[in-house]
């Protein structure tokens, strides 16, 4: 009898493979222990799985992806564009960004079908964790964390990696007028199926990390999708808000 592969817990993206540095992964819903409409590696801590299920869910995916001795910094997370910088570990309120260029300590985001970014300056060894939603991403909150960046760090276009996370794609996110109002028009899109406008958020916040400098070479995008995958991945609107979060880290090894 063939053996069935073991669906993995978390994906690294290639575009940060080369940096030995780096600890950088999306989970995905595999490998933990909560139950439906949970299952199973929900990590989000604002559900209503039980909390024991999802500290364990974290325990595992830390140690999966080789951070169990580092710190997380996080945020409840509110749809704006506030910038967080971590300096150590905890849990604040209020941003959708963080950024650190502390050794030993992660910044991540929940998402279940809002586009996780994650960015790496090489040249001043600094990382950010972003979560767009529609709302975050036509107010820029990619650029306003670059834009801190470079404040903090001296941050620029050229010396960044940008990844463009797993989220729901465009054939599945439709929008009414009002929100279709407020996207540029090269990030619409016409589903022929039933004729409502849909929204593209990954193009859209690519480009922002192009309009930045980061060069598109040193971007990539997921190729999955929350809801044509919703086998590997959480989706809010998939399965009507009864559902797990995954997560986004970046980190510095120390």
């Amino acid at each position: 009898m063939a053996v069935q592969p073991v669906a993995p817990t978390y994906r690294t993206p290639s575009l940060f493979s080369p940096f030995t540095t780096l600890i950088a992964a999306e989970s995905t819903r595999h490998g933990g222990v909560s139950s439906p409409p949970f299952a199973s590696l929900n990590l989000g801590i604002n559900t209503e799985d039980q909390v024991d299920n999802v500290n364990e869910n974290r325990r595992r995916f830390f140690r999966d992806i080789n951070a169990d001795t580092f710190g997380f910094a996080s945020s409840l997370q509110v749809h704006g564009t506030s910038v967080y910088l971590a300096t150590e570990a905890g849990r604040v309120e209020g941003y959708d960004a963080l950024i650190t260029n502390q050794p030993g300590l992660l910044v991540g985001v929940t998402v279940a079908d809002c586009v996780p970014i994650l960015i790496y300056d090489h040249e001043n060894q600094a990382v950010a964790a972003i979560h767009a939603g529609w709302r975050g991403t036509v107010a820029g909150i990619v650029t306003s964390t670059l834009t801190t960046m470079a404040q903090q760090f001296g941050t620029t276009g050229e010396n960044c990696y940008g990844y463009v996370g797993t989220c729901i794609d465009t054939t599945a996110f439709e929008i009414g007028e009002e929100v279709a109002a407020q996207f540029a028009p090269d990030y619409l899109r016409i589903n022929p199926n039933n004729q409502r406008v849909c929204a593209d958020l990954k193009s859209a916040n690519a480009d922002l990390l192009r309009q930045f400098g980061i060069p598109p070479t040193q971007i990539a995008v997921s190729p999955f999708s929350t809801v044509l995958h919703n086998a590997d991945y959480f989706s809010y609107r998939a399965e009507q808000g009864q559902t797990g979060r995954m997560l986004a880290v970046i980190g510095i090894r120390k």
